[in-house]
């Protein structure tokens, strides 16, 4: 309790952060992470293909998927002709790629949050201690973490749409089956695209931090000799 006391003591509400390139940049950057692990997270799909055993009402069969796109736990069945049918399963892992994009988003927006709490209620403490200097650190390494996480998004995004490509789906049902609409791929491209615009946020955002720091502080300038004066005297 005293820990909690002395904290909302030392708390003082400023909103002048925000008008300035290090706090407005951090709101952008606690937005756009948000966008980005949400619409990966959240995305559920379903690719489709028809069963033509029917010709005169083909039945349309739908292939459901989702996060985190361990596409081989997911089943569809495919109806034969001799009024039997088959289990099919989609094919390949993309968990991993998924959930380190998703990971990298959570925790950049819990770090987010902490630094505009510093930024906007301990502004003293933040700059008066190493705060620039380890906030500098930190928004580097999550720099880093976005380009390395939205590459492999990104392939494995490009990887995800081929295992769930009706056309290819289809092969494998043969000659049961025809290809049907592919899936709904917008939000999975929007969180690519995110994603590489929080790299471009955090990695701009390290130089006016670097701002903030004890590294960009002026020299102090040499002393001047005063005008008319004699050297030596």
């Amino acid at each position: 309790m005293d820990c909690i006391q002395k904290l909302l003591s030392g708390f003082s509400l400023d909103l002048g952060p925000l008008k300035e390139p290090l706090g407005f940049i951090r709101v952008l950057e606690w937005v756009f992470t948000i966008f980005a692990f949400a619409t990966t997270g959240g995305y559920v799909g379903a690719t489709h293909i028809n069963s033509i055993c029917s010709v005169d009402k083909p039945v349309i069969i739908n292939a459901d998927f989702g996060y985190p796109f361990r596409l081989h736990k997911f089943p569809f069945i495919v109806p034969l002709c001799n009024g039997n049918s088959t289990t099919y399963y989609l094919q390949g892992d993309y968990s991993s790629s998924a959930e380190f994009f998703v990971s990298v988003g959570i925790f950049g927006f819990l770090y987010c949050t902490i630094t505009l709490v510093l930024y906007l209620g301990y502004q003293q403490v933040y700059r008066s201690g190493r705060g620039p200097t380890i906030d500098l650190f930190l928004t580097a390494v999550f720099a880093f973490l976005w380009l390395v996480c939205s590459s492999a998004w990104g392939k494995g995004l490009t990887d995800v749409k081929w295992a769930t490509n009706p056309e290819h789906l289809a092969e494998n049902c043969k000659p049961n089956c025809t290809a049907g609409d592919f899936p709904s791929m917008g939000k999975l491209n929007a969180s690519v695209v995110f994603g590489f615009l929080n790299l471009i946020l955090w990695a701009g955002n390290c130089w006016f931090i670097y701002k903030e720091t004890p590294f960009h502080r002026d020299p102090n300038p040499p002393p001047t000799i005063e005008e008319g004066g004699v050297p030596g005297s």
